[in-house]
């Protein structure tokens, strides 16, 4: 199944954040991408770094997601943007995915919520799970990366490709940042034997990659800092080797499964 990853610069303006996005889309499917995947708040903005939160409107963003899910349809193609999600006074902090079908197939909400998302954002328990083409697919977004358990719970399910969304920045270079956050989307890659794909936002030095990490926690494909554009990886189920089956066996064994 090909895969794509699109980084490029948020902002508080959902007219230009569509305009990359549409962009994305008719370049992924010129290139045959079946699963396109954009960053955290990538329709929205990141508040309050790419826009304040009460400029993001839900007829707006619920207007986008129309004009998104057209894009799917017409491409044959599965779509996940960053989005904020509205219920009442309520917003969450979301990954909406719609199907080639052009029908939203579900939302995962960020668990993970400190700081700023604390601040504007509630959690719901939504296991960001779902199949395409029979693969397994998951999805958290940036702060769940810190947390192992979320990424466990994907384990138990049989997942075996997640994508971690972020909107993850600072105003100067912080490379000590990028490599702590590497570093977590290696060891999730790693202790779940399952492929890891992370996407930002180019809004500032990226803290956070645009990759591809394998199961045994490889970088295979890296975005280049701060450049708008799509990264393609074409994934397959990978063949068990004698270092994951051994992750594999010790996992049961720990949780009792053995």
């Amino acid at each position: 199944m090909r895969i794509g990853l699109y980084q490029f610069a948020g902002s508080s303006r959902i007219s230009d954040n569509m305009a990359h996005i549409c962009r994305a889309v008719k370049g992924a499917a010129a290139q045959s991408v079946r699963l396109l995947v954009f960053h955290e708040c990538a329709l929205c903005g990141y508040p309050p770094l790419e826009t304040a939160v009460d400029d993001i409107h839900a007829e707006e963003v619920e207007e986008a997601l129309r004009q998104i899910e057209d894009l799917a349809r017409q491409n044959r193609m599965f779509i996940a943007v960053g989005t904020v999600r509205f219920d009442g006074e309520k917003r969450r902090n979301t990954m909406a995915v719609i199907g080639e079908d052009g029908k939203l197939s579900g939302f995962y909400d960020k668990k993970a919520l400190w700081g700023w998302d604390e601040d504007h954002f509630v959690r719901e328990d939504r296991s960001g799970i779902l199949e395409v083409d029979h693969i397994r697919i998951g999805f958290r977004i940036c702060f769940d990366v810190r947390f192992p358990e979320l990424f466990r719970e994907l384990y138990q399910e049989r997942v075996e490709l997640c994508f971690v969304s972020f909107s993850d920045t600072s105003e100067e270079p912080n490379p000590v940042r990028r490599n702590i956050i590497t570093s977590h989307l290696i060891t999730r890659a790693v202790e779940n034997v399952m492929t890891v794909a992370s996407v930002n936002t180019t809004s500032g030095w990226q803290t956070a990659p645009t990759a591809i990490f394998d199961c045994n926690g490889r970088i295979v494909k890296e975005a280049e800092n701060g450049r708008e554009g799509l990264l393609i990886y074409d994934y397959a189920t990978p063949e068990i080797d004698f270092g994951m089956r051994g992750r594999i066996v010790n996992n049961g064994y720990f949780m009792g499964k053995e």
